[in-house]
Protein backbone atom coordinates (compact mmCIF):
# COMPACT_ATOMS: atom_id res chain seq x y z
CA UNK A 1 0.00 0.00 0.00
CA UNK A 2 2.79 2.48 0.77
CA UNK A 3 4.26 2.05 -2.50
CA UNK A 4 1.59 3.26 -4.11
CA UNK A 5 -0.05 6.12 -2.19
CA UNK A 6 3.33 8.12 -1.03
CA UNK A 7 6.01 8.74 -2.94
CA UNK A 8 9.47 10.90 -2.36
CA UNK A 9 10.21 13.14 -0.93
CA UNK A 10 10.96 14.55 -4.66
CA UNK A 11 12.54 17.91 -5.16
CA UNK A 12 10.00 20.67 -5.79
CA UNK A 13 10.24 23.48 -7.85
CA UNK A 14 7.76 25.18 -5.70
CA UNK A 15 7.69 23.42 -2.18
CA UNK A 16 11.32 22.18 -1.51
CA UNK A 17 11.55 18.39 -0.27
CA UNK A 18 7.57 17.38 -1.08
CA UNK A 19 6.49 13.79 -0.13
CA UNK A 20 3.89 13.22 -2.11
CA UNK A 21 0.36 12.04 -1.59
CA UNK A 22 -1.08 9.71 -4.56
CA UNK A 23 -4.78 9.76 -3.33
CA UNK A 24 -6.06 8.99 -6.75
CA UNK A 25 -5.92 5.77 -8.96
CA UNK A 26 -4.42 6.00 -12.72
CA UNK A 27 -5.83 8.24 -14.32
CA UNK A 28 -8.82 9.68 -12.98
CA UNK A 29 -9.73 13.33 -13.76
CA UNK A 30 -11.91 16.07 -14.72
CA UNK A 31 -9.63 16.68 -17.54
CA UNK A 32 -7.46 15.16 -20.40
CA UNK A 33 -4.83 18.39 -20.78
CA UNK A 34 -2.60 17.98 -23.81
CA UNK A 35 0.69 18.36 -21.85
CA UNK A 36 -0.29 15.73 -19.06
CA UNK A 37 3.19 13.96 -18.71
CA UNK A 38 0.72 10.96 -17.64
CA UNK A 39 -0.91 10.87 -20.50
CA UNK A 40 -3.90 10.81 -21.62
CA UNK A 41 -7.15 10.29 -18.68
CA UNK A 42 -8.67 7.24 -18.68
CA UNK A 43 -11.37 7.70 -16.44
CA UNK A 44 -13.00 11.10 -17.19
CA UNK A 45 -15.26 11.97 -14.11
CA UNK A 46 -16.37 14.77 -11.97
CA UNK A 47 -18.15 12.62 -9.06
CA UNK A 48 -16.37 12.58 -5.96
CA UNK A 49 -15.90 9.13 -4.31
CA UNK A 50 -14.11 7.48 -1.78
CA UNK A 51 -11.04 6.17 -3.62
CA UNK A 52 -8.94 4.59 -0.89
CA UNK A 53 -9.67 4.06 3.21
CA UNK A 54 -8.58 7.58 4.37
CA UNK A 55 -6.74 5.35 7.76
CA UNK A 56 -4.62 3.69 5.40
CA UNK A 57 -3.57 6.99 3.52
CA UNK A 58 -3.15 8.53 7.07
CA UNK A 59 -1.07 5.18 8.03
CA UNK A 60 1.23 5.20 5.20
CA UNK A 61 1.98 8.85 5.24
CA UNK A 62 3.19 8.53 8.99
CA UNK A 63 5.35 5.17 8.04
CA UNK A 64 6.75 7.05 5.06
CA UNK A 65 7.68 10.20 7.23
CA UNK A 66 8.98 7.73 9.95
CA UNK A 67 11.19 5.88 7.36
CA UNK A 68 12.50 9.56 5.93
CA UNK A 69 12.66 10.83 9.52
CA UNK A 70 15.07 7.83 9.93
CA UNK A 71 17.22 8.71 7.61
CA UNK A 72 17.87 11.95 8.51
CA UNK A 73 16.68 13.99 5.56
CA UNK A 74 13.77 16.47 5.70
CA UNK A 75 10.60 17.16 4.35
CA UNK A 76 8.88 20.74 4.31
CA UNK A 77 5.26 19.26 2.60
CA UNK A 78 2.79 16.65 2.25
CA UNK A 79 1.90 17.12 -0.77
CA UNK A 80 -1.72 16.13 -2.79
CA UNK A 81 -0.57 15.66 -6.27
CA UNK A 82 -1.78 11.92 -7.64
CA UNK A 83 -2.15 9.97 -11.06
CA UNK A 84 -5.38 12.43 -11.26
CA UNK A 85 -7.13 15.28 -9.75
CA UNK A 86 -6.92 15.25 -5.61
CA UNK A 87 -10.30 16.78 -5.30
CA UNK A 88 -12.11 13.57 -6.67
CA UNK A 89 -10.94 12.06 -3.43
CA UNK A 90 -14.56 12.29 -1.31
CA UNK A 91 -12.34 12.31 1.74
CA UNK A 92 -9.29 14.68 1.08
CA UNK A 93 -10.43 17.37 3.60
CA UNK A 94 -10.67 14.25 6.39
CA UNK A 95 -7.28 12.54 5.02
CA UNK A 96 -5.68 16.47 5.97
CA UNK A 97 -6.86 16.78 9.41
CA UNK A 98 -5.53 13.41 10.19
CA UNK A 99 -2.14 14.87 8.81
CA UNK A 100 -2.06 17.86 10.88
CA UNK A 101 -1.01 15.79 13.55
CA UNK A 102 2.07 15.29 11.99
CA UNK A 103 3.67 19.10 11.64
CA UNK A 104 4.22 19.31 8.31
CA UNK A 105 2.66 21.85 6.14
CA UNK A 106 0.20 20.09 3.77
CA UNK A 107 0.09 21.22 0.06
CA UNK A 108 -2.36 20.54 -2.49
CA UNK A 109 -2.15 21.25 -6.21
CA UNK A 110 -5.65 20.70 -8.15
CA UNK A 111 -7.03 22.14 -11.76
CA UNK A 112 -9.51 23.65 -9.93
CA UNK A 113 -12.11 22.01 -11.69
CA UNK A 114 -14.53 20.76 -8.47
CA UNK A 115 -14.12 24.20 -6.94
CA UNK A 116 -17.43 25.28 -7.84
CA UNK A 117 -18.71 23.24 -5.13
CA UNK A 118 -18.98 24.17 -1.42
CA UNK A 119 -17.84 21.13 0.37
CA UNK A 120 -14.38 20.86 -2.62
CA UNK A 121 -13.50 24.84 -0.92
CA UNK A 122 -14.64 24.08 2.49
CA UNK A 123 -11.55 20.84 1.79
CA UNK A 124 -8.86 22.91 -0.07
CA UNK A 125 -9.22 25.36 3.24
CA UNK A 126 -7.61 22.90 5.79
CA UNK A 127 -4.41 23.27 3.79
CA UNK A 128 -1.58 25.55 4.11
CA UNK A 129 -0.87 25.62 0.56
CA UNK A 130 -2.60 25.56 -2.45
CA UNK A 131 -1.91 25.87 -6.04
CA UNK A 132 -5.00 26.48 -8.60
CA UNK A 133 -4.79 25.78 -11.88
CA UNK A 134 -5.48 28.55 -14.52
CA UNK A 135 -4.19 27.96 -18.26
CA UNK A 136 -6.46 29.77 -19.89
CA UNK A 137 -9.98 32.21 -19.17
CA UNK A 138 -11.60 31.82 -22.95
CA UNK A 139 -13.59 28.57 -23.38
CA UNK A 140 -12.43 27.92 -27.07
CA UNK A 141 -9.21 27.76 -25.46
CA UNK A 142 -10.46 25.60 -22.63
CA UNK A 143 -11.49 22.81 -24.63
CA UNK A 144 -8.73 22.68 -26.64
CA UNK A 145 -5.73 23.15 -24.16
CA UNK A 146 -8.07 21.33 -21.16
CA UNK A 147 -9.84 18.65 -23.04
CA UNK A 148 -12.53 18.96 -19.62
CA UNK A 149 -15.26 16.87 -19.27
CA UNK A 150 -18.28 17.68 -21.15
CA UNK A 151 -20.90 18.60 -18.06
CA UNK A 152 -17.71 21.39 -16.69
CA UNK A 153 -18.68 24.98 -17.11
CA UNK A 154 -16.28 27.47 -16.84
CA UNK A 155 -18.03 30.14 -15.71
CA UNK A 156 -18.51 28.36 -12.82
CA UNK A 157 -15.43 27.09 -12.13
CA UNK A 158 -13.91 30.79 -12.04
CA UNK A 159 -16.57 32.02 -10.03
CA UNK A 160 -15.63 29.01 -7.22
CA UNK A 161 -11.87 30.31 -7.71
CA UNK A 162 -12.97 33.65 -6.45
CA UNK A 163 -14.88 32.47 -3.56
CA UNK A 164 -12.13 30.45 -2.27
CA UNK A 165 -9.81 33.17 -2.80
CA UNK A 166 -11.78 35.41 -0.57
CA UNK A 167 -11.84 32.69 2.48
CA UNK A 168 -8.32 31.00 2.02
CA UNK A 169 -6.19 31.59 4.79
CA UNK A 170 -2.84 29.46 3.96
CA UNK A 171 -0.87 29.97 1.01
CA UNK A 172 -2.37 30.52 -2.54
CA UNK A 173 -0.51 30.48 -5.76
CA UNK A 174 -1.85 29.91 -9.53
CA UNK A 175 0.04 28.04 -12.27
CA UNK A 176 -0.68 28.98 -15.65
CA UNK A 177 0.90 26.60 -18.52
CA UNK A 178 1.89 28.15 -21.49
CA UNK A 179 1.47 25.48 -24.77
CA UNK A 180 3.01 27.17 -28.02
CA UNK A 181 0.08 27.88 -30.44
CA UNK A 182 -2.77 27.28 -28.04
CA UNK A 183 -2.30 30.05 -25.12
CA UNK A 184 0.83 31.92 -25.67
CA UNK A 185 -0.55 34.89 -27.27
CA UNK A 186 -0.76 38.02 -25.52
CA UNK A 187 -4.80 38.61 -25.69
CA UNK A 188 -4.92 34.91 -23.87
CA UNK A 189 -1.96 36.14 -20.91
CA UNK A 190 -3.90 39.48 -20.48
CA UNK A 191 -7.18 37.70 -19.87
CA UNK A 192 -5.68 35.32 -17.45
CA UNK A 193 -3.49 38.07 -16.28
CA UNK A 194 -6.82 40.14 -15.69
CA UNK A 195 -8.31 37.69 -13.74
CA UNK A 196 -5.69 36.29 -11.84
CA UNK A 197 -5.74 40.01 -10.58
CA UNK A 198 -9.22 40.11 -8.74
CA UNK A 199 -7.55 36.34 -7.14
CA UNK A 200 -5.05 37.98 -5.56
CA UNK A 201 -2.71 34.74 -5.48
CA UNK A 202 0.90 35.21 -2.99
CA UNK A 203 2.50 33.72 -6.30
CA UNK A 204 1.42 33.03 -9.80
CA UNK A 205 4.10 30.73 -11.48
CA UNK A 206 4.30 30.36 -15.54
CA UNK A 207 5.17 26.71 -16.72
CA UNK A 208 6.01 25.27 -19.41
CA UNK A 209 6.09 21.27 -19.99
CA UNK A 210 9.41 19.72 -18.87
CA UNK A 211 8.51 16.49 -19.48
CA UNK A 212 7.09 14.19 -22.11
CA UNK A 213 3.51 15.53 -23.25
CA UNK A 214 0.25 13.43 -23.87
CA UNK A 215 -0.30 15.02 -27.06
CA UNK A 216 3.11 14.81 -29.62
CA UNK A 217 1.91 17.29 -31.56
CA UNK A 218 2.22 20.08 -28.86
CA UNK A 219 4.87 22.02 -27.84
CA UNK A 220 6.08 24.46 -25.03
CA UNK A 221 5.89 27.90 -25.47
CA UNK A 222 9.32 29.66 -26.79
CA UNK A 223 11.58 32.13 -24.37
CA UNK A 224 9.67 35.08 -26.32
CA UNK A 225 6.53 34.17 -25.22
CA UNK A 226 7.47 33.39 -21.23
CA UNK A 227 9.12 36.75 -21.50
CA UNK A 228 5.97 38.48 -22.63
CA UNK A 229 3.75 36.46 -19.92
CA UNK A 230 6.49 37.45 -17.15
CA UNK A 231 6.01 41.10 -18.24
CA UNK A 232 1.87 40.84 -18.84
CA UNK A 233 1.70 39.25 -15.53
CA UNK A 234 4.24 41.39 -13.81
CA UNK A 235 1.79 44.57 -14.91
CA UNK A 236 -1.16 43.08 -13.07
CA UNK A 237 0.24 41.25 -10.25
CA UNK A 238 2.29 41.04 -7.05
CA UNK A 239 4.82 37.87 -7.11
CA UNK A 240 5.22 36.43 -10.74
CA UNK A 241 8.02 33.42 -10.74
CA UNK A 242 8.77 31.32 -13.77
CA UNK A 243 8.19 27.64 -13.12
CA UNK A 244 10.41 26.39 -16.48
CA UNK A 245 13.59 24.92 -14.81
CA UNK A 246 14.88 21.42 -14.10
CA UNK A 247 14.04 20.79 -10.53
CA UNK A 248 17.13 18.87 -9.80
CA UNK A 249 18.15 15.35 -9.35
CA UNK A 250 18.20 14.98 -5.61
CA UNK A 251 15.47 12.02 -4.80
CA UNK A 252 15.36 10.32 -2.04
CA UNK A 253 15.63 6.64 -1.48
CA UNK A 254 13.81 4.89 1.74
CA UNK A 255 13.05 0.82 1.37
CA UNK A 256 12.67 -1.54 -2.23
CA UNK A 257 14.50 0.36 -5.08
CA UNK A 258 11.87 -0.87 -7.57
CA UNK A 259 8.85 0.33 -5.50
CA UNK A 260 10.71 3.56 -4.85
CA UNK A 261 11.62 3.83 -8.44
CA UNK A 262 7.51 3.09 -9.51
CA UNK A 263 5.92 5.50 -6.91
CA UNK A 264 7.86 8.44 -8.14
CA UNK A 265 7.87 7.37 -11.91
CA UNK A 266 3.88 7.17 -11.35
CA UNK A 267 3.23 10.99 -11.08
CA UNK A 268 7.19 12.11 -11.57
CA UNK A 269 8.66 11.22 -14.76
CA UNK A 270 12.25 11.36 -14.33
CA UNK A 271 14.96 12.12 -16.02
CA UNK A 272 18.09 9.12 -16.74
CA UNK A 273 20.51 11.30 -14.42
CA UNK A 274 18.27 11.35 -11.64
CA UNK A 275 17.89 8.02 -11.90
CA UNK A 276 21.36 6.89 -11.97
CA UNK A 277 21.94 9.58 -8.83
CA UNK A 278 18.98 7.45 -7.36
CA UNK A 279 20.29 3.83 -7.94
CA UNK A 280 24.01 5.15 -6.60
CA UNK A 281 22.50 6.35 -3.63
CA UNK A 282 20.56 3.15 -3.35
CA UNK A 283 23.64 0.90 -3.59
CA UNK A 284 22.02 -0.28 -6.91
CA UNK A 285 22.59 -0.42 -10.73
CA UNK A 286 21.39 -0.05 -14.07
CA UNK A 287 19.96 -3.28 -14.19
CA UNK A 288 17.11 -2.35 -11.77
CA UNK A 289 15.99 -0.19 -14.54
CA UNK A 290 16.68 -2.90 -16.85
CA UNK A 291 14.08 -5.43 -15.72
CA UNK A 292 11.70 -2.47 -15.18
CA UNK A 293 11.51 -1.75 -18.56
CA UNK A 294 11.60 -5.19 -20.37
CA UNK A 295 8.85 -6.46 -17.50
CA UNK A 296 6.27 -3.37 -18.53
CA UNK A 297 6.56 -1.87 -15.49
CA UNK A 298 8.67 1.24 -16.70
CA UNK A 299 8.42 2.93 -20.18
CA UNK A 300 11.72 4.79 -21.30
CA UNK A 301 10.57 8.13 -23.18
CA UNK A 302 12.33 10.91 -24.95
CA UNK A 303 11.59 14.26 -25.14
CA UNK A 304 13.62 17.52 -26.09
CA UNK A 305 16.60 14.99 -26.62
CA UNK A 306 16.58 14.03 -22.73
CA UNK A 307 15.38 10.33 -21.68
CA UNK A 308 12.93 9.90 -19.01
CA UNK A 309 11.25 6.95 -17.08
CA UNK A 310 7.40 7.15 -16.15
CA UNK A 311 5.69 4.17 -15.04
CA UNK A 312 3.35 2.29 -17.35
CA UNK A 313 0.21 3.15 -16.53
CA UNK A 314 -2.67 -0.36 -16.90
CA UNK A 315 -6.16 0.86 -18.38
Amino acid sequence: MIGSIVYGPVPSRRLGRSLGINNIPPKACSYSCVYCQLGNTTNMQTERQTFYNPAKIVQSVKQKVKQVAAKGEPIDYLTFVPDGEPTLDANLGKEIELLKSLNIKIAVITNASLIRREDVRQDLQKADWVSLKVDTVNQETWHRLNRPQKSLKMERILDGMVKFAEIFQGELTTESMLVQGINDNAREMERVADFLARLKPDKAYLAIPTRPLAKKTVSAADEQAVNLAYQVFSNRLNTVEYLIGYEGNAFSFSGSVEEELLSITSVHPMREEAVAEFLERADSNWQTVQHLVESGSLVELKHQGKKFYLRKLHG
